[in-house]
């Protein structure tokens, strides 16, 4: 028996030692306490208005009256550096309850905050329509920049943002005479409803007689009566037949949803030519890396050109892989994709997440970024408590980003665990920019970072996958994006730059995610301390690339489309245009009577900019190869990192920041090759 004791107390030991985490560690670790009901509440994110639902109407009346008094003061103030401020603190008063807004419509549990949060959403929303059509607003932003001798009196960041300015001015008509500028008005709000209803209807499951379907696969869907409901393709499904039926019901064609996809696009072409654009894509595309379609099918057309060897090589092992596994139809099929994919992988490498996630606990991962921050940035975390109605979950943790010299950099909301009625997305918010205030003072960025993870349990972690640290790694750099903007003016603050280089910083995180000198300092086995071994993470890695090509190239099938359907219209259906697209860029035949553009929802939110997850990720690939393979670690680089790409948010060229950390200019060709590279090397320490 007392040998017994002590073998129990030796292990209570080393449990106690292996979870006694830092105070960011146990943050993400343990299980939070329910706040007070006893403390005042300070409204969400500390804004003393937002402690009810109500306090968004007064929040939004008090930033109306401010907009009220700025554009006065940005009418008859004489042109120079204070109309560029002035511009600025307009947006910045009503970005600051429309961002809030925007993230509590979809967030917060309570359906009266949401509900008050979305009329907020709409109300600023057709304000800022108003003010973009202002001719009087307009007029003082044109006078200072068409002021020579002003003019020269603006350093870079300043010119650019009044620039920038300018460029909302004329997208939305101003330079068009009244009743056009009426016209594109209208077409603006047409076009809110139209993005409405077609995401809504994106979103919808289809639904067929259960007789339809073979009796043996009904009880794989969701049975509603006699009917069945198809909610998404389960494309991990084994079995072919369920792949099959979830592609082609879940894809069928709606009449309506067609019809609303149409008008979207067509609403946005007469908007974009309205305002002197040959095209809505090349309205989207200005100030982008990329900045024309023409060098966007230039690099999707050179990379299809590239990877083509290697992509029918991966369906060819994907055809070889659905001879072992199905008895008949051989061929693969866009519902075959995912699958196979999946299955080569599992006999290649048998990656089980199973076996990873006991080595990553969230706390260990937060722990990991917060080593790799503090050697690579000279950034930490500061786990804080947040006061009673600061937060809308008791499960959001809160961060203070601190720097070695320069203190406080801003505040990270961490909403990462899964609660019912919670969008299962993985997102960040900007809720308040950075921007240097008319007192000296920075008014400091505040950010929430949205995952969907399992919540700890009692003396259990929350335990994540491979994909799930992979994500977090991917937002979290976006979040330092945001705190190590530095820029004077909150309208072009970190994340708030092209959507093409936006995603460097995340897609560049990832590499650091995959290397095994940053995950060995974190990763640990929960219950017994053990190290992560290098060989799972090597084999994880090899994995990836299994048939990277293919899913490359699906990719890039996406991308093309986008582009096609917001260039001149082809005067033909948004299904053949789909047909036509996937027989060039794809390598798998279209299915008859699908219509998979109807579920591509980034059609809206990314409209003409699908292709800017490659582009990023092509700069990635070089910054990693060039600055970071050799050392992870490296801080001259990451300070370079941080002074070259970071800090100027949108308030500088995005191609000259890549051209700063790069010390030299990329080509198409040079990005295309970064992502061939990615797909042939193994991207292990170069010794």
């Amino acid at each position: 028996m007392r040998c017994a004791r002590r073998v129990l107390q030796r292990a209570d030991a080393l449990y106690r030692r292996v979870n006694t985490w830092s105070a960011v560690g146990a943050a993400f670790n343990t299980q939070h306490r329910r706040l007070d009901n006893l403390e005042k509440n300070v409204g969400l994110f500390g804004v003393p208005e937002l402690s009810s639902p109500a306090g968004f109407q007064v929040a939004q009346r008090k930033a109306l009256r401010e907009a009220e008094f700025l554009v006065h003061r940005a009418c008859t103030h004489p042109p120079d550096a204070i109309t560029v401020e002035t511009f600025d603190q307009l947006s910045d008063s009503l970005c600051k309850v429309a961002d809030l807004a925007d993230f509590i419509k979809v967030a917060h549990p309570d359906a009266a905050f949401r509900e008050a949060a979305e009329r907020t959403c709409v109300d600023i929303g057709t304000v800022v329509e108003k003010l973009n059509t202002n001719v009087d607003l307009c007029r003082s932003l044109k006078t200072l920049l068409e002021n020579e001798a002003v003019l020269a009196t603006l350093d870079p960041e300043e010119r650019r943002v009044a620039e920038l300015f300018m460029f909302d001015f004329e997208i939305s008509g101003i330079r068009l005479d009244e009743s056009k500028r009426k016209k594109a008005v209208a077409l603006n709000v047409e076009l809110l409803d139209l993005s409405y209803e077609f995401l809504n209807g994106s979103q919808l499951p289809n639904s067929i007689d259960k007789r339809v379907l073979p009796e043996r696969i009904r009880h794989c869907f969701s049975i509603d009566g006699n009917r069945v409901q198809i909610g998404g393709l389960c494309a991990d499904s084994p079995n072919e037949l369920v792949r099959e039926a979830a592609y082609k019901i879940f894809l069928y064609p709606n009449t309506s949803l067609l019809l609303c996809l149409d008008e979207l696009l067509a609403c946005r072409h007469e908007l974009a030519t309205l305002v002197g654009y040959e095209s809505f894509a090349h309205r989207a595309l200005k100030g982008t890396m990329a900045k024309t379609p023409e060098t966007v099918m230039k690099f999707l057309t050179l990379l299809t050109e590239k990877l083509s060897d290697r992509t029918s090589k991966d369906f060819k092992v994907m055809r070889e892989m659905k001879k072992k596994t199905h008895i008949t139809n051989h061929e693969v099929m866009p519902w075959d994709h995912a699958y196979l994919s999946s299955a080569i992988r599992t006999e290649k490498f048998n990656v089980d997440c199973g076996v990873y996630s006991p080595y990553f606990s969230l706390g260990a991962c937060m722990e990991g970024l917060n080593h790799l921050f503090t050697q690579l940035l000279g950034v930490y975390f500061q786990a804080e408590e947040p006061k009673m109605g600061e937060v809308w979950s008791e499960d959001v943790r809160k961060l203070a980003v601190v720097h070695e010299t320069e203190g406080l950099l801003g505040y990270i909301y961490c909403d990462f665990f899964r609660r019912p009625d919670k969008p299962n997305q993985d997102c960040h918010f900007t809720i308040r920019g950075g921007r240097l205030m008319k007192d000296g003072v920075y008014q400091l960025p505040v950010v929430v970072l949205m995952l969907s993870l399992p919540p700890p349990n009692g003396k259990t972690p929350s335990l994540l996958t491979p994909a799930m640290v992979e994500n977090l790694f991917h937002e979290m750099g976006h979040a330092m994006h945001s705190m190590l903007g530095r820029t004077r003016y909150q309208h072009v603050t970190g994340t708030r730059c092209s959507t093409d280089f936006a995603e460097v910083p995340s897609v560049l995180m990832e590499y650091f995610a995959s290397d095994y000198r940053v995950v060995s300092q974190f990763a640990r086995h929960y219950q017994t301390g053990e190290p992560l071994p290098e060989s799972l993470v090597s084999r994880l890695c090899e994995s990836k690339r299994v048939c990277g090509a293919a899913d490359t190239q699906l990719q890039i099938f996406y991308a093309a489309l986008d582009q096609v359907y917001h260039g001149k219209p082809q005067y033909t259906t948004t299904t053949d245009m789909l047909r036509e697209m996937q027989e060039k860029f794809y390598g798998l035949p279209y299915v008859p009577d699908t219509a998979w553009q109807l579920r591509f929802s980034h059609l809206v939110g990314y409209g003409a900019k699908y292709y800017s997850y490659l582009m990023s990720r092509a700069v990635a690939s070089m910054v990693w190869r060039q600055c970071f393979l050799q050392d992870p670690f490296n801080r001259v680089m990451g300070e370079r990192y941080r002074w070259e790409m970071l800090a100027h948010g949108g308030s500088k060229e995005p191609m000259l920041m890549v051209q700063g950390m790069l010390q030299k200019t990329p080509t198409i060709e040079d990005f295309v090759d970064a992502l061939v590279v990615d797909l042939d090397a193994n991207l292990k320490t170069q010794k």
